[in-house]
């Protein structure tokens, strides 16, 4: 009896300082939370009035020391344009007394940045390994990136231009927009003198990022862009539409801007959008080359364009750059998708634009029930592998419910006004690019069956049908083939009842009986990068055709 008795003690006694042991560190995580909130809270107008870039954090990367008193920091803040750090108490002091990146001004020598440099450096002066040694050591440049020794910095005279570093001919420097706001005249002519100076090779880019594509690095990833260019070349696309931040090529020689958009094919195609804006304004001297980050979750265009199926931080920014002085400029169609509802006389039919595909179906049931519950609960879609895992689920419920069926009996296609007999489908897909689906071919698919190779710039259209969702889930697992309906330059779709899920580039709607006419609208001027060949793709490589239509060595 005394030993059941002093077992359920231990029991409860086990019990308890289980939950006290979970309550306190409950507690605790509330505390600090709370805490930070009401840091940050407090700091939030300081920084909005501040002309650093300050972002509040208690959780560095790597040990990291106040340039204003020289301690560790335990809490603080950092400047993503200039790398200046400082720790609470500090900051009001370091926003006195170290100035950020000047956006313009008169003067090209270099700004030095003390401590926190970067271990994988070396002097310019030495060539020796600097940022081995603890707390507020050694210089660094925040133009040219350059780094210093702290007895080496003597031999560097205040005179001494900076050359801006590796990026030289992507950065806007600022003594070029100094010259510009002196200008009497605003010329396109002006500009090209101006930009003699910088070199015959600058072509600076802008960097255009969605912060809420994808995985959510764009937060990140503007921060390292602003610590690598001018800061004014850099921005949020939440806070600034493209159509207001690609104002800033007006101000540079006419052919020269390039930008990199940082987000999915759908914030590719809201940029793409806003540049074919500046035509209708008379500002087609300006427009500049377009390149792609993938961030979002399907990246058919990035992946089209040789830019990747998606990019989750596994090169480094410096190396993107790279990449982007090599790639080759390309045109690539652009398509007007005319949607006008039967009956509705009175109104205008909506006008939408198509860089990738469109599509009635399947695929496009599973993009609106995916967009219907992202825009209920947007902080759940953050991850590009729940976003795949979602689009997973809503196509094997569609196998079961099949909500397309007798699509063959409920609209008529015609390519370049010809009817196209169609067997029993349920979902047609229209293509401009090679890729579909998340980076399934569907045009070139499997197996011994000639067809014409794709390219972005001969005016066509890929027609191709499916014969439900798990059809599109063996397409892209390479287990089968789409039915192939025909290439054209018009394509013509007419709803004749019901009502269909359709969708452009992603952006899903649900449609009522209905004409759809695809037309040619313009090119777009993009850049391809040519990714070199492993050794095991070589044999394949050498027969895979790029969208311009030239062959890969």
């Amino acid at each position: 009896m005394r030993t059941e008795e002093s077992g359920s003690r231990e029991d409860w006694s086990l019990l308890f300082w289980t939950f006290l042991a979970v309550l306190v560190s409950v507690v605790i995580t509330l505390w600090c939370s709370t805490q930070r909130s009401k840091r940050r809270t407090h700091t939030k107008g300081f920084f909005r009035q501040s002309r650093h870039g300050w972002f509040y954090t208690d959780l560095f990367h790597k040990p990291t020391y106040c340039c204003v008193c020289a301690q560790h920091i335990l809490n603080g803040a950092f400047c993503d344009c200039c790398g200046v750090c400082a720790d609470e108490p500090c900051m009001r002091r370091a926003e006195r007394s170290l100035p950020c990146k000047d956006i313009t001004s008169a003067s090209s020598a270099h700004r030095w940045v003390r401590g926190n440099v970067p271990l994988a450096s070396y002097c310019v002066v030495c060539k020796l390994q600097c940022g081995t040694q603890p707390k507020l050591c050694d210089y660094r440049c925040v133009w040219c990136q350059a780094t210093v020794h702290d007895d080496c910095m003597h031999s560097i005279s205040e005179a001494d231009v900076c050359d801006l570093g590796e990026f030289h001919s992507l950065i806007i420097p600022p003594h070029y927009l100094y010259k510009v706001n002196k200008l009497r005249r605003r010329h396109p002519d002006e500009y090209s003198k101006l930009g003699s100076s910088c070199g015959s090779n600058w072509t600076p880019v802008l960097v255009l990022a969605n912060t809420r594509s994808g995985n959510n690095m764009g937060e990140a990833l503007l921060g390292e862009f602003r610590t690598l260019l001018n800061p004014v070349q850099v921005f949020d696309l939440s806070e600034l539409a493209p159509s207001k931040a690609l104002q800033l090529c007006t101000l540079l020689p006419p052919g020269r801007a390039r930008v990199l958009v940082c987000g999915g094919d759908g914030t590719v195609g809201w940029v793409l959008d806003a540049i074919d804006a500046m035509k209708l304004k008379g500002q087609d001297q300006f427009l500049p080359r377009v390149t792609i980050l993938p961030l979002g979750t399907g990246n058919d265009l990035s992946n089209t364009l040789g830019w990747g199926a998606g990019y989750a931080g596994e090169i480094p920014v410096e190396q993107v750059l790279r990449n982007m002085l090599d790639a080759e400029v390309i045109k690539m169609d652009r398509w007007k998708v005319q949607v006008a509802s039967k009956g509705l006389y009175f109104c205008k039919p909506k006008v939408l634009s198509m860089n990738n595909y469109f599509s009635v179906g399947p695929d496009a049931l599973m993009a609106l029930n995916f967009h219907t519950h992202r825009e209920k609960t947007p902080s759940f879609f953050s991850s590009r592998i729940i976003n795949k895992v979602v689009y997973f689920l809503y196509g094997t419920k569609d196998c079961l419910v099949q909500e397309c069926k007798d699509l063959d009996k409920r609209i008529e296609l015609e390519l370049d006004g010809e009817r196209v007999e169609l067997p029993s489908l349920e979902g047609i897909i229209v293509c401009n690019i090679g890729y579909w689906g998340g980076g399934c071919r569907l045009w070139e698919g499997m197996g011994d069956q000639p067809c014409p190779r794709t390219r972005v710039d001969d005016g066509l259209l890929e027609v191709v049908g499916v014969f439900g969702s798990f059809h599109c889930a063996q397409i892209q697992l390479k287990l089968a083939n789409p039915v192939r309906l025909g290439q054209a330059h018009t394509v013509r779709l007419v709803l004749k009842s019901s009502k269909m899920p359709m969708q452009v580039d992603g952006e899903p709607w649900a449609q009522g009986p209905c004409t759809v006419t695809i037309t040619h609208k313009t090119q777009a001027l993009m850049l391809y990068h040519n990714a070199e060949a492993t050794d095991d793709e070589e044999s394949s490589a050498s027969e895979t055709e790029t969208p311009h239509g030239s062959i890969r060595a």
